[in-house]
């Protein structure tokens, strides 16, 4: 396929609103909504935040809000592709329409590998909760029992998978919302039986920067992998009741939910308890503080949040992952099978985004210590590659759009391209620092080799389509 009828294809083939997809638009704008606000209470925020805090200090605060803002730049740049043309590959479709279908083919794929990756370290991150609360019981049958749930709510219609997520997220936003609440309390000195800790927490033990720029640096590298997952909702809304709207909606609250939810909370727990305290490791950050303010079974609740939190996670990556291969598939990127439907649902690519979940019970039983580890180092910088995409194609689309269908940008990118090369430059920077910390170049070191593999496979199968077109 050459480069110009991308588009095409991508239109007849990757879109939202093409008739002949086969996917059922089962989703309401309340499970959109919904999936929308809980996409951002991610499980790299309530189990991934302890590290970071442990690295940066009070800092981490800062290193939220950098990294904050660059995942609002890239929210906003992948809204207004996917509200000028909806599409269930989402990025990986724009992608395909600003470079052609190796670039699609890169980035879908990349992201779904990260997607399956991640449904097994959130599989094998539940398990460890339920065997803390049930001694003695094997990990390798919770994420068994995990993934076969969970898989069987993806080969349904997509309607469960909305409710599902809607209670799931509805719990995830209630808890820190709640925590936020008391949070504030405790601060001012308004929660009975605790005084105010003012900024002893802040300024003492190292100061505000206790391991310098090094550990700011850390925290910042943690900070961005906790917010990956916003990206689904453009892929969920293609099979909504309103697509455009969905994304609309959802991109323009995100800044707000962002400060609120990861910036908030971060301020929060930095402020009530020391960052060097081992409970903020051991037990998670938000355990940590509910148990320092000595509320009876706090801890305990927010470790059944967390528990949703990954359950959810799971559920949403599956579902995520499932569509990009479906939409891969429609546009010729992928095997032949995986694209079928039935009753409005790609089950064989549901099956074979389980295909990783699934391994990882091999793994938990095989090597339960060290399976998280090799799998975080799997997926590495993949979520950077997938935003690079994003930025880059917003670049040539934007320009593309504004010429030949201005009425499609409902949702505009801030001081165009200005924004957009600020946030490529943040990528950029944030590779340069990976490369620098022992702890992250392993990561960085697989996802570039990864990255270049699919791009060659890309660039192949591009090439000999565009032969046999030619032959014709």
């Amino acid at each position: 396929m050459s480069r110009t009828t991308a588009p095409a294809q991508a239109d007849r083939r990757g879109g939202a609103a093409a008739p002949g997809e086969g996917l059922s638009p089962g989703l309401k704008q309340r499970h959109l909504s919904m999936i929308a606000l809980g996409g951002v209470i991610g499980a790299g925020l309530f189990v991934g935040s302890g590290t970071g805090i442990a690295a940066a200090g009070p800092s981490i605060v800062v290193a939220y809000a950098i990294s904050g803002v660059l995942v609002m730049l890239v929210m906003r740049m992948l809204g207004e592709m996917s509200a000028a043309n909806p599409a269930s590959g989402s990025f990986s479709v724009h992608a395909e329409r600003a470079f052609g279908p190796w670039a699609g083919f890169t980035a879908g794929w990349a992201f779904w590998l990260l997607l399956c990756v991640a449904v097994g370290l959130e599989a094998i991150g539940a398990a460890k909760i339920m065997t803390g609360w049930l001694p003695g019981t094997p990990e390798w049958a919770w994420v068994a029992l995990f993934m076969l749930v969970f898989c069987g709510t993806n080969l349904a219609a997509v309607k469960n998978f909305g409710e599902f997520e809607f209670w799931f997220a509805a719990l995830k936003v209630g808890a820190i919302v709640l925590f936020l609440g008391i949070g504030a309390l405790a601060i001012a000195g308004l929660l009975p039986g605790t005084a105010a800790p003012g900024t002893a927490n802040l300024t003492g033990d190292g100061g505000f920067f206790p391991h310098g720029s090094e550990g700011l640096i850390v925290g910042l590298l943690a900070s961005v992998f906790a917010y990956g997952g916003l990206e689904t909702v453009t892929i969920a809304a293609a099979e909504s009741e309103h697509p455009v709207k969905g994304v609309a909606k959802a991109v323009r609250t995100a800044m707000w939910r962002i400060a609120l939810f990861y910036i908030g909370s971060m301020a929060v727990i930095v402020t009530l308890v020391p960052w060097n305290d081992p409970a903020v490791v051991e037990k998670g950050p938000y355990v940590a503080a509910l148990n320092h303010l000595g509320i009876p079974g706090a801890g305990q609740i927010m470790n059944v949040v967390v528990l949703v939190a990954l359950l959810s996670a799971m559920n949403a990556n599956i579902y995520g992952a499932s569509r990009m291969a479906r939409s891969l598939v429609a546009r010729e990127q992928g095997p032949k099978a995986l694209g079928r439907t039935f009753g409005g649902v790609p089950r064989p690519a549901v099956l074979a985004s389980s295909v990783v979940g699934f391994g990882c019970v091999l793994l938990s039983y095989w090597s339960p210590d060290k399976a998280f580890v090799w799998l975080l180092n799997t997926i590495g910088a993949i979520i950077l590659v997938v935003w690079f995409f994003i930025a880059v194609s917003q670049l040539v689309l934007r320009r593309r759009i504004q010429r030949e269908a201005p009425e499609k940008l409902v949702v505009r990118m801030w001081f165009f391209p200005y924004l957009t090369w600020v946030a490529l430059l943040g990528m950029g920077a944030i590779f340069f620092l990976m490369a620098r910390e022992e702890g992250t170049r392993v990561q960085l070191y697989a996802t570039g080799a990864l990255t270049l593999a699919l791009a060659a496979a890309g660039f192949a199968l591009q090439r000999a389509r565009e032969k046999r077109v030619a032959k014709v």
